[in-house]
């Protein structure tokens, strides 16, 4: 039976260092809750509160209606899944499985029953007498996997499963996990600085930056209603407008963005729009831009619009809609739901989005 996991104000700090704020999130039970954020966002650090691995600072865990929060890693009743496996290499993919069960004190016939209902599961039984080294990365997570489920824990913690492993594999273990996950339905949280990962796999998102939480909610709301700046900029690519706020305006150089009246009057201001967020035409409407170069992506052109005003967009089009236009075609353009924030915006590096980046920051363009 599947768990409701709670966490309430969770803080936990390593000397003067405060690597958790005060964070807060319920993931529903038998749902997956992915914890989302660039390396140092402290989102492994919940998961191991959560674990029972590190004692919060301050805060409470529950599970359900039992508190957590002063119990020991055997009383959690969680599995846990690393990214780098930790398997045994001297024992077989059918001990490894098994060795939770035999630490419980699980007779013979039902720990041999679990671990090859576990194996024909995940698809290893032709396997179960390898070991960790004679395996592929994949597979050697499929084997962590089983291990974590195979004393029927109510949650199932995922600590970046997916990092150590080449983006093809990382593909087929996400769709794998979610169908496993549908079939078994247990309670889980996966920690990813993979946005993609989190939009595809999960059911929330809880988007963590600097020990706390700056959104929490359906992959859609984060992904579409970004409710601060970091959020717009880290989850989807998104070209970058800086200016200022006049007349309820966001003044962007080329562009003005409505919507802006719960901005100061004189404000700096940023605006997020997404590449296919961009519109582009051949006909008259919006703003001329310059097509300065085109990448194919399948049946998606790929634009880089250099604009009047010095801005550069990064546009994504379907090719039936570009028509004829090449590189150094001129083009019409215009902005589809922008969002606007009177801080200054985040920038990342692609280290810390882990994925490249499609959107192209623009110089800064001050109305005057």
């Amino acid at each position: 039976m599947s768990v409701s996991i709670k966490v309430e104000g969770l803080t936990k700090r390593f000397g003067s260092f405060e690597a958790v704020r005060d964070v807060a999130f319920t993931a529903a039970a038998g749902s997956i809750t992915a914890l989302l954020g660039p390396s140092g966002s402290g989102k492994s650090t919940v998961l191991r509160m959560i674990a029972g691995l590190e004692l919060p600072t301050a805060g409470r865990i529950w599970m359900g209606d039992i508190e957590l929060t002063a119990k020991s890693v055997q009383e959690r009743a969680v599995g846990f899944v690393f990214q780098h496996y930790a398997l045994f290499r001297h024992m077989t993919v059918f001990e490894n499985v098994e060795f939770g069960l035999k630490v419980r004190k699980e007779g013979k016939e039902s720990r041999e029953a679990r671990v090859k209902e576990l194996l024909e599961l995940v698809q290893m039984s032709n396997f179960a007498e390898r070991y960790p080294d004679q395996l592929s990365g994949g597979q050697r997570q499929r084997v962590a996997l089983s291990r974590a489920l195979a004393p029927r824990p109510q949650v199932l913690l995922l600590d970046e499963p997916f990092g150590a492993l080449d983006a093809k594999v990382r593909q087929d273990l996400r769709r794998w996990l979610d169908e496993l996950h549908r079939e078994l339905g247990v309670t889980s949280l996966l920690v990813t600085h993979d946005q993609e990962e989190a939009l595809e796999l999960a059911n929330q998102v809880v988007v963590m930056h600097e020990g706390r939480v700056e959104q929490a909610g359906s992959p859609a709301d984060v992904y579409n209603d970004p409710a601060t700046a970091f959020v717009a900029g880290f989850v989807g690519a998104a070209n970058v407008l800086h200016g200022h706020v006049v007349d309820g305006h966001v003044h962007l150089g080329t562009f003005q963005v409505p919507g802006a009246g719960h901005l100061e009057e004189g404000a700096a201001a940023a605006a997020y729009v997404r590449p296919h967020d961009v519109r582009v035409s051949t006909e008259e409407t919006g703003v001329r831009g310059t097509i300065d170069r085109m990448a194919t992506l399948g049946w998606l052109a790929r634009l880089s619009i250099r604009l009047p005003g010095g801005e550069t967009l990064v546009a994504h089009v379907p090719h039936d809609e570009l028509g004829d236009a090449s590189e150094g075609d001129e083009v019409w353009v215009d902005l589809r739901s922008p969002k606007a924030f009177g801080i200054e915006p985040v920038m990342h590096s692609d280290a810390d989005l882990g994925a490249p980046v499609d959107a192209v920051p623009t110089a800064t363009q001050q109305s005057g």
